[in-house]
């Protein structure tokens, strides 16, 4: 990492994404901080975070493969709106093959409880962190204070535009497909899945021979 120039980086002062929280006991935390499931697709997380811009913050909505923390999806906007949460949804299960419940986890911000919300997740299993604990989703927690650190915060942000350039650009071509992770045996997440499902194949054809 020290030779492509990733550094730790001064974060801004905290800004709050997380607004009308429902403290329901309605809500319940199913994830319970298991944070290693067997296989992918099977825990999902999502959570929202701030991008400073000259312009003023964009909201960035990921969402996380906790089998191998790949993120399957995010969405840029620059509102937090739920509807952006549902897009990035939408996303995730546009490019994942998902054929059983998956657990789909995330805090209690108006946008994951909303209507929307709750329609685009139907089909899943829906788990929610405890009021005020931010370390129920600490996997895509850590993420999001990964991207500020390794890169967001090495430049000054002009715009929307600019700032969607600097998230693919670590997401799409640096996080998913180069970044080791001690969780997936030093692979990228990519690496972590295609292994898997390697290894997966294998076995079935020996039960088939």
């Amino acid at each position: 990492m020290r030779q492509m120039g990733i550094k730790a980086q001064w974060v801004k002062p905290y800004v709050q994404t997380t607004i009308d929280s429902d403290f329901s006991e309605k809500l319940k935390n199913i994830l319970n901080e298991e944070f290693n499931p067997a296989s992918p697709d099977a825990v999902w997380v999502s959570d929202i975070t701030y991008i400073w811009t000259f312009e003023g913050f964009v909201y960035l909505t990921s969402v996380m493969d906790l089998y191998s923390r790949k993120i399957i999806a995010w969405e840029l906007s620059n509102t937090l709106e739920a509807s952006n949460v549902v897009a990035c949804i939408n996303k995730a299960k546009a490019t994942r093959n998902i054929n059983k419940p998956l657990i789909f986890h995330n805090d209690r911000g108006s946008q994951y409880v909303s209507t929307a919300f709750k329609d685009a997740t139907k089909e899943m299993i829906n788990s929610y962190s405890k009021k005020a604990y931010p370390w129920d989703n600490a996997c895509i927690e850590s993420f999001h204070a990964l991207l500020k650190r390794e890169w967001i915060n090495r430049f000054k942000i002009f715009n929307y535009t600019h700032a969607y350039k600097l998230v693919f650009e670590y997401i799409e071509t640096f996080y998913n497909t180069v970044r080791i992770h001690s969780h997936c045996g030093y692979l990228s997440p990519e690496e972590y899945e295609e292994q898997y499902f390697a290894e997966l194949a294998e076995t079935a054809e020996e039960l088939v021979s």
